[in-house]
């Protein structure tokens, strides 16, 4: 760990000599690289800097325990500094643990209606309303690309997108199949039923990230349709796009320009290209590493939303939570931060 700590605070320092460098600005690109590298650094160094301070510190106490008039003191600062040794060091090996490269990148979310039928279809929208209201309470951003709805104000699927700080690493958890337990309005005895929903949580996958050759793709248009196959517009603005080597199709019909349907289709079909890319890489590593909060497989039943009991419980981490009515409104964050800390204990143990 130390030689790696000194590594760290090497570049971290060449970096800030880089930065205040003459005309480096003139390159803003470069400029903003290196701002990020910084920044991406800064919370491992300061807490190197205090950890060789703390040991600075302790061998200073142990050398004044020799003195008789100093002894009490020495040994109060050498409590203090063996506590400090050990907090930091805890705080130094989360740090530098490896880092997920998707951790900063916005996210294309998927919500399907599963088994259940209508009420599977409810729940799918409801879900969509949870995450629209947790990202707002993060100060995140929603953008809807598709949804499919149904007559009665469900949705068979829907497509959104939310940017902002960290959201992939917060938001990663999701994946899997969410299931409802709960009396439907149009059950008129009073039986709970059970439905299930399925959420995929995606990276969005930049052109850098990766390249679609428009060789391998078949558009087309179409009339947008609504709920019960009403016409939204009469002009053929709605997007299907196959991409031909796969076929994978996408579709989009949430705007009247065509265009702006063709983008938001393009963003979708490069997501999914992308994580099923990932996929393919990480499978290799998710068959020697048994992660404590899931494989994110969208196969895995993760959470059951009882609506009777008033109880939310996330499988992977056995946490049960009464107050399922919040948590519908948003309140995300108790069952997103233990998640986070099971998947940070799992990396730490895998390590040791």
């Amino acid at each position: 760990m130390f030689d790696q700590l000194d590594a760290v605070i090497h570049r971290f320092e060449e970096l800030e000599a880089r930065l205040s460098a003459p005309g480096l600005y003139d390159d803003p690109a470069a400029a903003a690289a290196l701002l990020k590298e910084r920044g991406d650094l800064e919370l491992i160094v300061v807490a190197a800097r205090a950890y060789h301070a703390a040991e600075q510190q302790k061998a200073e106490a142990e050398e004044m325990l020799g003195d008789p008039d100093l002894k009490e003191l020495a040994q109060d600062e050498l409590r203090q500094a063996k506590d400090d040794l050990e907090r930091l060091e805890g705080e130094l090996k989360i740090l530098l643990l490896p880092r997920d490269p998707n951790d900063d990148k916005n996210i294309i979310v998927e919500i399907r209606g599963g088994a259940g039928g209508e009420e599977s279809a409810l729940f799918a929208h409801s879900l969509y309303r949870m995450y629209t209201m947790y990202a707002e309470k993060r100060g995140w951003t929603v953008e809807l690309l598709s949804m499919s709805e149904t007559e009665l104000g469900g949705c068979k699927e829907v497509v959104f997108q939310i940017s902002g700080d960290q959201v992939y690493s917060r938001m990663k958890f999701e994946s899997g199949v969410h299931r409802v337990q709960r009396v439907p309005e149009t059950e008129s005895q009073g039986r709970v039923h059970t439905s299930t929903v399925t959420v995929a949580v995606l990276p969005e996958a930049e052109e850098v990230d990766f390249a679609i050759n428009p060789a391998d793709l078949k558009i087309d248009t179409f009339r947008s349709s609504g709920a019960g196959g009403q016409h939204i517009n009469k002009t053929e603005s709605a997007i299907r796009i196959t991409h031909l080597p796969t076929g994978m199709v996408v579709e989009c019909q949430d705007e009247r320009s065509q265009h702006k349907n063709k983008d938001k289709a393009m963003r979708v079909l490069r997501t999914r290209l992308y994580e099923a890319e990932l996929e393919k890489q990480n499978a290799a590593i998710a068959a020697d590493r048994k992660n404590q909060v899931g494989t994110g497989d969208r196969a895995e039943r993760i959470r059951t939303y009882n609506f009777p009991e008033n109880r939310v419980s996330d499988h992977r981490i056995k946490l049960t939570l009464y107050k399922l009515g919040q948590f519908m409104d948003g309140d995300l964050d108790d069952v997103i931060d233990a998640l986070v800390t099971a998947d940070t204990a799992a990396k730490l143990q895998a390590q040791s």
